[in-house]
């Protein structure tokens, strides 16, 4: 984002908030699209800066995120006017308690394989756009990547023509959370679906090593995907193929990961490995620091209760006395 000497006061602030914290090291993504946001819905409304009554209009229309994101977004900007007043002490700041109340973590809705199918046959189905030609097999390709590599959404949307190595059977993530970079070995139907994807994509679009694996022709230039237009997207297919849980529950796009880490833990217990042995694996593979970040998804759900159940009799049965006396 550049901010020249004659643009508004408030692209000048962002600017150098968010060349600060880059100087400091951090990438700021969130902050880097968030803070234009803001920029963009203040000039939009005519007011030529960030006052009380244009912080609460914008307040209003985040109602439909999650509380927690509410609060986390009026927090990013606190912080943002917070510093914007060592140079500007006339500068609006938003109060300490005007953010929305954090509410308990969602439990996860864990996506079972058929209902990935579904979802695969109704993104297949999905026409083709003058924007975005190849809007069914990307979409296909995102949920695919998601769900069997356990992508965070982000890290989807940045990969490049580049990011593909050893003839398209690894992904290479780079710079995610924490800054960890690391290399994504595909399976063998994983390696299939993104090489049909890539067949079709090369005749669409030019292949640049820079391009963007999943994009389209917004402004008549290629453009990666946005992370709202593909949560929107995969939302709808959500609706679309009936995917809900026992309570009726529609599961959110970062479920696609916990899916993931659930459905890896499923496979062990059958194929009869050591799942001990097999976390730090995981821990790797879906680019955590230690195994207790990935514990965090893995959800204690029927189908592993049994698997778990069935093991332990296999092993100890013997050992434990029951029946009528």
């Amino acid at each position: 984002m550049s901010a020249p000497s004659k643009a508004p006061r408030l692209a000048r602030a962002i600017h150098r908030f968010l060349a600060h914290k880059r100087a400091l090291g951090y990438s700021s993504r969130q902050e880097a699209w968030l803070l234009p946001h803001l920029l963009h819905h203040v000039q939009r409304h005519g007011a030529g800066d960030l006052q009380a009554q244009g912080f609460a209009r914008w307040l209003n229309t985040l109602q439909n995120r999650h509380p927690n994101t509410r609060h986390q977004w009026y927090h990013i900007v606190r912080r943002f006017c917070l510093y914007r007043r060592r140079h500007e002490p006339d500068c609006f700041v938003p109060s300490t308690d005007g953010a929305a109340k954090l509410q308990p973590a969602v439990i996860p809705v864990i996506v079972e394989p058929g209902q990935i199918t579904s979802l695969l046959a109704k993104a297949s189905a999905l026409a083709p756009t003058s924007v975005s030609p190849l809007r069914g097999p990307a979409l296909r390709l995102a949920i695919v990547l998601l769900y069997t590599c356990g992508l965070r959404l982000g890290e989807l949307l940045r990969l490049t023509m580049e990011d593909m190595e050893d003839h398209e059977t690894v992904l290479r993530i780079r710079a995610s959370k924490f800054h960890k970079s690391r290399l994504v070995p595909l399976s063998k139907s994983t390696t299939r679906e993104l090489q049909t994807y890539l067949r079709r994509r090369r005749k669409a679009f030019a292949v640049h090593p820079s391009a963007p694996l999943l994009g389209n022709r917004k402004g008549g230039q290629l453009h990666p995907y946005s992370h709202p237009g593909v949560q929107g997207a995969i939302n709808q297919l959500f609706v679309a193929a009936g995917v809900r849980d026992e309570q009726g529950r529609r599961p959110r796009i970062h479920d696609l990961r916990h899916s993931f880490a659930v459905q890896a833990l499923l496979r062990w217990y059958r194929q009869g490995a050591d799942v001990q042995s097999c976390l730090p694996k995981l821990a790797l593979y879906m680019g955590h620091v230690s195994i207790e970040s990935s514990a965090y998804y893995l959800h204690w759900v029927p189908a592993l209760q049994r698997l778990a159940s069935q093991r332990f009799e296999k092993q100890f049965g013997h050992l434990v006395q029951g029946g009528d006396r």
